[in-house]
């Protein structure tokens, strides 16, 4: 039996705010959307999933998901009844017995509750996980109560909705072919086709982000829960040292600060994160960035020092370790740092899969003693903190 899984992410996501969508933004160090759709790669019941994202979000996405293995994403349409449709049409050529349909937007998603909906289509074409609604609810329409409503059979709905994949397929095909719109969910579609739907316990943890307040919420659960499974507590640190030479620009943290003068090295020289990544080796006893990228060998000329720290996050992440926090020293004479240094967490925060707020970058004079201090370089100190199983 084929069991398939639609994972929907065509949303925009604006009431979140920030710059990206919510299911793109970070919790726990990594994109929603990265743990919701490893949620169901790593369940053992799902043979296939299947992404389903917004137009002009291709590029946001590759980047999310690095690392998972996952099909090329469908495009999805203006609704989201119609990007289920998309993703549930994408999934015909497998021609799967079962097929979930799940948002992108609930990352806490439980391996039990994917277990259930999939064990539960045996009895039923439909299954939908809701919680039961415990609030008094009131019928105000103006913002005047006109009457009180019986709770007694009131469910709030949840994903991931679960169906025999040939009768939501025709579902979804007559609701397009009669132009029926503004049906909210997949239940809504399967209702409307007369397809028996039963309803199953959900889970409380499974919450959709909807708020930035949510996403602020999930960032500090999801962190926490990963703590909870890694005790060993490990701190490395690194240092280095770049002189000055002729150029327009110095690279600190990957981000190019204008300047007088370049700094001088193999690849960028960015000699702030060379240090950072010789601190994430420094944990797990891995060397420096000369082991693993020698700078007698030319392919890494001028190459940008990412690559470096990617290589030394994915040694870590081998490990199953994840960075806590990281702490950078900058000692430089000029140029000034300050103004660049929320541009440089920023750019840091998705290499390190940490959030920015994880991430401390401080600059120094040296009182013009020593090399540094006659502006003949810049120094650059780090240390960071891991945790590993």
């Amino acid at each position: 039996m084929t069991v398939a899984a639609v994972i929907v992410a065509g949303g925009s996501g604006l009431r979140a705010g920030g710059e990206r969508p919510k299911q793109y933004q970070l919790i726990g160090g990594r994109p929603v959307i990265w743990w919701t759709c490893r949620a169901f790669l790593d369940h053992p019941a799902i043979d296939h999933v299947q992404p389903v994202i917004g137009e002009g979000h291709e590029a946001m996405f590759a980047e999310a998901v690095k690392g998972l293995a996952l099909p090329l994403p469908v495009i999805g349409g203006a609704t989201r009844q119609e990007s289920c449709r998309i993703g549930i049409e994408a999934v015909e050529r497998l021609k799967p017995e079962k097929v979930l349909v799940h948002d992108a937007a609930r990352p806490f998603v439980s391996d039990a509750l994917i277990a259930d909906v999939v064990a539960w289509l045996d009895r039923f074409p439909a299954v939908v996980p809701g919680m039961p609604v415990a609030e008094t609810l009131k019928f105000a329409p103006g913002g005047m109560v006109g009457r009180t409503i019986d709770r007694a059979s009131i469910w709030a709905a949840q994903t991931p909705q679960g169906f025999a994949y040939g009768p939501i397929l025709a579902a979804y095909r007559k609701a397009e072919h009669e132009r029926t719109e503004g049906l909210t969910d997949d239940a809504s579609v399967a209702e409307h086709a007369g397809i028996a739907i039963s309803i199953i316990p959900g889970q409380i943890d499974n919450r959709k982000l909807t708020t930035a307040e949510d996403v602020e919420i999930a960032d500090r659960e999801m962190m926490a829960r990963q703590l909870q499974t890694l005790p060993d507590i490990r701190v490395g640190q690194g240092i280095d040292i770049h002189p000055f030479e002729a150029g327009d620009a110095v690279t600190l943290c990957g981000i190019a600060i204008p300047h007088s003068q370049r700094l001088k090295g193999h690849s960028d020289a960015d000699v702030a994160m060379h240090a950072l990544t010789d601190a994430i080796l420094g944990t797990i006893g891995e060397g420096d960035i000369g082991t693993h990228f020698p700078p007698s060998e030319p392919q890494w000329k001028g190459a940008p020092s990412r690559i470096f720290l990617a290589r030394a996050v994915e040694l870590l992440e081998a490990k199953r370790g994840i960075i806590a926090n990281a702490d950078i020293t900058i000692l430089a004479e000029a140029p000034k740092i300050a103004p660049h240094v929320a541009a440089m967490k920023a750019f840091l925060a998705p290499l390190l899969h940490i959030d920015p707020s994880r991430i401390a970058i401080k600059a120094t004079t040296m009182e013009k003693l020593g090399a540094i201090g006659r502006r003949e370089g810049i120094m650059a100190h780090a240390t960071v903190t891991v945790r590993l199983p």
